[in-house]
């Protein structure tokens, strides 16, 4: 069941979601969703700095790969055609053990080529971080982009019962109280795997 407007001002009562600073329910308060305002710092890709990304490789993951910037406020970021970067919100969130969070993009940015996230969309039970957006332009023309713009909207849905294992308890969290726009971390997936047939070995 997706959360109503009055049910989301309810769950943010009880302490179900929170979220830092507190949100403005006049400007960010949708039927049924939160708008998220953009943060003021972004990771970019550079692209000619690195041969390639491997992202099993602790020393070929994507951070060798960006720089990380902060935009001054008052100051747009320029996203350049084809460019993808990633960025954070100026929310920090925390999401109860029996909800979920699905970031959508805004039809407004949409429509002028921006999308704000690839595939990061589902934000699991028992979240707690600052959200980060995967974020492209697929336009054709440079789009100025403000920290403190309200960006992107999430909603939220109850699942059927708590999980009996929310994001903050789960071995592995990778993103766990994220602050910044992080690259990915998969190669972590790669290290725990052994650690896990590793275990198993001296078990058996």
């Amino acid at each position: 069941m997706i959360l109503s407007d009055k049910d989301i001002k309810k769950a943010i009562r009880e302490g179900r979601i929170k979220i830092r600073p507190k949100p403005d329910f006049k400007t960010q308060l949708g039927a049924c969703s939160l708008d998220l305002c953009l943060g003021s710092v972004f990771r970019l890709f550079e692209h000619s700095r690195v041969p390639y990304i491997d992202p099993l490789d602790k020393n070929r993951n994507g951070k060798n790969a960006t720089r990380q910037i902060r935009v001054k406020k008052g100051e747009p970021f320029i996203i350049q055609p084809g460019d993808f970067v990633l960025a954070t919100t100026v929310e920090y969130l925390e999401i109860a053990d029996d909800l979920i969070g699905r970031l959508e993009g805004r039809s407004s940015l949409g429509r002028i080529g921006i999308i704000v996230h690839s595939t990061a969309a589902v934000f699991d039970p028992g979240w707690r971080g600052r959200v980060v957006m995967e974020i492209g332009n697929l336009g054709r023309i440079p789009v100025a982009l403000y920290p403190g713009m309200r960006i992107c909207d999430i909603h939220f849905e109850e699942v059927s019962s708590k999980v009996e294992i929310p994001y903050w308890k789960k071995i592995g969290a990778k993103y766990l109280d994220q602050k910044g726009p992080e690259p990915s971390k998969l190669f972590k997936e790669k290290k725990n795997e052994k650690k896990g047939r590793h275990a198993k070995k001296m078990a058996g």
